[in-house]
């Protein structure tokens, strides 16, 4: 039986008179004929240009093309001059190493640059390691630590996902992980170096988040996490800013052992260009992230296996005993809380937006508050959604990412931070589907603080670089359970001040038995956890600012109206927004206005789209002795809690502490 091929050139056949065309078992061999060659030709395949390679490894290292070449950097008379990339190399390594470095033994580690997977690929090892007198000489001395600098997000996918277990990529694209038993910051675990730089600028005692620490403990701890980092295989570096503001930027670099805490810091500071990069020198802050080594417990201040550790001396910030990244960009929050007072620039822990008028909006609030919500603006350019400083040059946000919450996420309620989640964004402790790998935002089997972290580029509207001119209303948030606080308020100067020094915000606790009431929860300056000064610090460089800018305050409640939660119904998000819109227009500025008792609030008698009923909330409450009774109440929680701040000199005015007090309820 003959078949000819489908272009009539060749043909095979089963027939043959030779004895090699019979196969096995004395089946007959296929034999093919090309009657357009001759028979001497050799078959071969020519559809397409062979590879330059001889071996498989070959072959894979064409497949990755070397990175951009050697920046030019501008010396010192305006010329660029092109460092080698040998000595470019060097002094990075030099750098490094400087970070790694023992204080007790050697300087630092032998560093390769490079995956320590790939053994060969243009890895080069440093012999720049200097000694300083001994006892003796360590098993560190002898091994070589490789480090990953800077990986892209690509790499860093590749790095989770082959070493650490608990990594997915989901269906979105993004990388899931887990952050081990920690799922949140440890608050009563953060300490800070007390010495002579710290004794008299930060805020200690009753109400602080400053827990001391004697300045050899911390030492003890940070031996602790350049030993456990020195004994990797490798380590990833990361050397970034903080501060949009090009004139008080922050050069921070970041050591840690996880390729999750590598891309969460890459996404959440800001990415420094290769020319940046390539000049970026010594940093001035420096994180060991050694979290999945625990602090010794028999160590002085240490009161569990958890230690978050900061030296503002030494620059430095030691992570012990906890893989949650929230605490590496929180501590570098305190950090800025810091040092930029020391410039005149205030820090804030607000969110940030502006109109297309360059109109510029803080808005203050603590969880559940709607910070991120009411920020978030399709109308509006968003420079940041958590840190800001405020500075003779204007507003600018600390960070280069966006740190969202996950729980009970959807496309319809948040659709900018949904879009967001994607390849390059980091989804914390999330629950995912094991064969399609989608993520349930709604079951919280690991915990309800799931996150996301992104750059900020990934919000449509942002605004780069994320910064923007001197605010114009100063926004105070507060989710007032107990439905006594007007949805919107004009505040005076002072009252800004009180409202900002008590951070006030009304949750609702279950408890055991089922019932669920309102708790007041107060956090100075509306992120008490992160000031490193005395919450009236913070509060006289406001004033100081919104009178120089002539800012207004607005107090705007977003929690419950005509009773306290329970009875009471949640002011509606779409008459708050209504408010919100007023607020940037500058109509509300505008409108008629009348005092509240016991709280003295200036409240509008109408805006438009907002039932003028609920403006005043005695109007929605039935029983208005109920009302009253509550009133009072929160007045007294109030107080109280402004009781701690009442011995401090605010600002170089000493009448301003006065006014401030004044401004606060009376009855």
């Amino acid at each position: 039986m003959d078949s000819k091929a489908p272009d009539g050139n060749a043909e095979f056949s089963f027939a043959s008179n030779t004895p090699r065309s019979t196969g096995r078992k004395g089946l007959p061999k296929i034999q093919t004929q090309d009657h357009n060659k001759k028979a001497s030709d050799v078959c071969h395949d020519d559809s397409g240009t062979p590879v330059k390679a001889t071996t498989i490894d070959e072959l894979h290292s064409l497949q990755r093309k070397k990175s951009a070449p050697t920046t030019p950097i501008k010396g010192s008379q305006g010329a660029f001059n092109a460092i080698p990339e040998e000595e470019r190399q060097k002094q990075q390594v030099q750098s490094i190493s400087a970070s790694l470095a023992s204080l007790m033994r050697e300087t630092g580690p032998k560093l390769v640059k490079g995956d320590p997977s790939r053994k060969g690929e243009g890895q080069q090892i440093s012999h720049h390691h200097h000694y300083t007198p001994t006892i003796s000489i360590s098993d560190s001395a002898l091994k070589l630590t490789h480090y990953l600098y800077n990986l892209s997000p690509a790499e860093l996918y590749e790095q989770a996902i082959k070493t650490e277990k608990g990594s997915f990529i989901a269906s979105s694209g993004a990388l899931a992980t887990l952050s081990g038993a920690k799922t949140g910051r440890s608050p009563r675990d953060k300490r800070v170096v007390r010495d002579e730089t710290t004794e008299d600028d930060l805020w200690w005692g009753k109400g602080s988040p400053n827990i001391e620490m004697d300045e050899h403990t911390f030492m003890v701890n940070r031996e602790r996490a350049v030993d456990y980092l020195n004994s990797l295989d490798k380590v990833f570096v990361n050397d970034q800013f903080l501060n949009w503001d090009p004139e008080n930027r922050i050069k921070v670099r970041i050591v840690s052992a996880r390729a999750y805490h590598s891309l969460f810091m890459h996404n959440m500071c800001i990415r420094p260009t290769p020319e940046e990069l390539e000049d970026f020198g010594t940093p001035d802050f420096t994180i060991y992230n050694a979290g999945q080594f625990p602090c010794n417990r028999y160590t002085h201040h240490m009161t569990s296996s958890t230690s978050i550790d900061i030296n503002l001396a030494r620059k430095e910030m030691v992570i012990l005993g906890t893989q949650y990244a929230g605490e590496m960009k929180k501590g570098l929050f305190g950090l800025m809380h810091y040092l930029m007072p020391k410039r005149q620039i205030l820090s804030l822990h607000s969110g940030c937006n502006m109109g297309k008028d360059g109109d510029v909006a803080l808005f203050f609030g603590l969880s559940g508050t709607g910070k991120t919500t009411l920020s978030t603006d399709h109308n509006r350019y968003l420079i940041g959604d958590d840190e800001h400083c405020w500075s003779e040059n204007g507003v600018s946000n600390i960070e280069g990412g966006c740190y969202a919450k996950c729980i009970d996420l959807s496309r319809e309620k948040e659709p900018d931070i949904w879009n967001a989640i994607k390849f390059g964004t980091v989804l914390e402790n999330v629950v995912l589907d094991e064969h399609t790998r989608e993520v349930d935002y709604m079951d919280s089997s690991v915990t309800e603080n799931t996150r996301a972290a992104y750059p900020i580029d990934y919000i449509p509207n942002a605004k780069i670089p994320c910064v923007g001119p001197h605010p114009k209303n100063i926004i105070l948030l507060a989710c007032d359970a107990f439905g006594v606080l007007p949805p919107v308020s004009k505040l005076s100067l002072a009252q800004t001040m009180y409202h900002f020094i008590s951070g006030y915000t009304a949750l609702v606790a279950g408890t055991e038995d089922g019932i669920k009431e309102p708790q007041a929860t107060f956090s100075a300056c509306f992120g008490a956890a992160f000031i490193m000064m005395h919450p009236t610090r913070y509060a006289a460089m406001l004033s100081e600012k919104m009178q120089k800018h002539g800012a207004t305050g607005w107090l705007v409640n977003t929690g419950w109206s005509g009773g306290s939660y329970g009875s009471g119904k949640r002011i509606k998000l779409a008459y708050t927004r209504r408010i919100i819109d007023a607020i940037h227009s500058g109509s509300l500025l505008n409108a008629n206005y009348k005092k509240t008792e016991v709280f003295g609030l200036e409240i509008p008698t109408e805006i438009e789209g907002v039932p003028s009923e609920i403006l005043d909330p005695v109007n929605t409450w039935t029983d208005k002795n109920a009302y009253k009774d509550t009133q009072l109440k929160l007045a007294g929680l109030f107080q109280k809690n402004f009781g701690v701040f009442t011995n401090y000199k605010i600002g170089k005015n000493s009448t301003l502490a006065e006014e401030i007090l004044a401004a606060g309820p009376s009855y």
